[in-house]
């Protein structure tokens, strides 16, 4: 079996969500299912987009907020099944695929443009 095939047996298995078109510099919100035993609850995590890597189901996307003076950063398969919704709260203006530079940057300095409509 060659790497082909089994990356279509792969997209043909797993099932992908019809999600808004998003990119490095966006501000998001993720909402997504947590299990805590036998319950489910659903959880916001709102930060900026640093990354989107690879494509198709196998894809993955980086989301970074600031939580009590501490940067925390979390990914996200795109496929995932307990992603319930994905929301773009600001359209930001970036020149990097990447900005992994907004990690080091605080206060005033950590804003990105925003797209004028």
């Amino acid at each position: 079996m060659s790497k082909n095939e089994l990356l279509q047996i792969v997209e043909d298995t797993v099932e992908m969500k019809e999600l808004p078109a998003f990119k490095a510099g966006d501000t998001i919100t993720v909402t997504y299912k947590i299990r805590e035993g036998s319950k489910e609850r659903l959880q916001k995590f709102q930060g900026v987009v640093l990354q989107r890597v690879g494509s198709g189901p196998s894809a993955t996307f980086t989301v970074r907020k600031i939580s009590g003076n501490i940067g925390v950063e979390r990914i996200f398969p795109i496929s995932s099944p307990f992603i319930e919704e994905i929301t773009i709260n600001k359209v930001g203006v970036v020149r990097r695929a990447r900005i992994f530079y907004f990690r080091k940057l605080r206060g005033k300095k950590a804003r990105i443009k925003e797209k004028r409509m």
